[in-house]
């Protein structure tokens, strides 16, 4: 992208042709009152007069970003938008609708979500990642279906900690994590011990590159470095049951599950550290705090 305010007086200017959604080196070849006209050699669009920079000249080339307005006209703008075609950003919902959404993009046009590429229900408000495209009928959208478009994982290795948004959940398979945006990552099922949803940010560790460079994350640190953490939020539990927990540790995953958020393995762990340390006790029927 050049610089927007640049405007350079060219001899013989040759532009590409104009490409809806991304930034254009377009030719100043007439005006009006309302604004300029923009040309690629073949086709015009406007430039709304309070967007011409001082001083613009028949012949000067500007470059502006190109969308359509509300009447779904070519209009372009030196504001730079929050996406263009082919990136994915981080993008807030406005409003929601039966066949579809509305997310804000930086334009005076809200762009539009369609129903189908929706990979959850999106709600208002919230932030999900995107990937603008433009559809068969030459209109901008977005898509939270960007798994094809992430690239494979050359930064990171086994053990590093990520950052990266979730932008899809699987049934049986595990959250889909796109890592820096750029990479794609996978939180197996197995690993999920919390509530994860679409579009939330997360911190993982990187548990295994694959060779296809899809890469495998935890939410948890290793065994050995978490134990203290949920040892500690174990004992908290217990104190909230007046010090006595009415099960052990060999009730169902279920139950650990949903009273502690652990594995099963995870939890025998950390009963297993109180024990060490003499603060718990257990009983055929509870754990209780000594």
């Amino acid at each position: 992208m050049g610089n927007m305010n640049n405007i350079n007086n060219m001899e013989n200017n040759q532009t590409k042709k104009m490409e809806l959604g991304l930034w254009n080196d377009l030719v100043v070849s007439r005006r009006k009152d309302f604004g300029v006209y923009l040309s690629d050699g073949e086709s015009d669009v406007l430039l709304p007069q309070k967007q011409v920079p001082e001083g613009t000249k028949i012949g000067d080339t500007i470059s502006v970003f190109v969308y359509k307005d509300s009447q779904d006209r070519l209009i372009s703008t030196t504001n730079v938008p929050l996406i263009t075609v082919g990136e994915i950003k981080k993008l807030k919902v406005k409003s929601v609708a039966n066949f579809g959404a509305f997310v804000e993009c930086g334009l005076e046009r809200d762009v539009f979500l369609p129903f189908k590429e929706q990979s959850c229900k999106v709600q208002e408000g919230k932030e999900y990642l995107f990937r603008m495209y433009v559809d068969k009928t030459g209109r901008l959208c977005v898509s939270m279906r960007i798994y094809n478009y992430l690239q494979p994982n050359d930064k990171y290795q086994k053990g590093d900690r990520v950052e990266g948004t979730i932008y899809e959940y699987k049934k049986g398979f595990g959250a889909l994590v796109a890592i820096d945006g750029i990479y794609s990552g996978l939180i197996h099922e197995s690993e999920l011990f919390q509530k994860v949803f679409v579009g939330d940010t997360v911190t993982a560790r990187v548990i295994k590159v694959r060779e296809d460079g899809k890469t495998d994350l935890a939410l948890r640190d290793e065994a050995y470095r978490q134990i203290e953490e949920d040892s500690e939020m174990v004992f908290s539990v217990i104190e909230s049951y007046d010090g006595v927990l009415p099960f052990t540790d060999k009730a169902s995953k279920d139950i650990i599950l949903k009273e502690f958020g652990l594995s099963k393995n995870a939890f025998k762990r950390a009963v297993g550290h109180l024990l060490k340390e003499g603060r718990v006790e257990i009983t055929e029927t509870s754990i209780r705090i000594k």
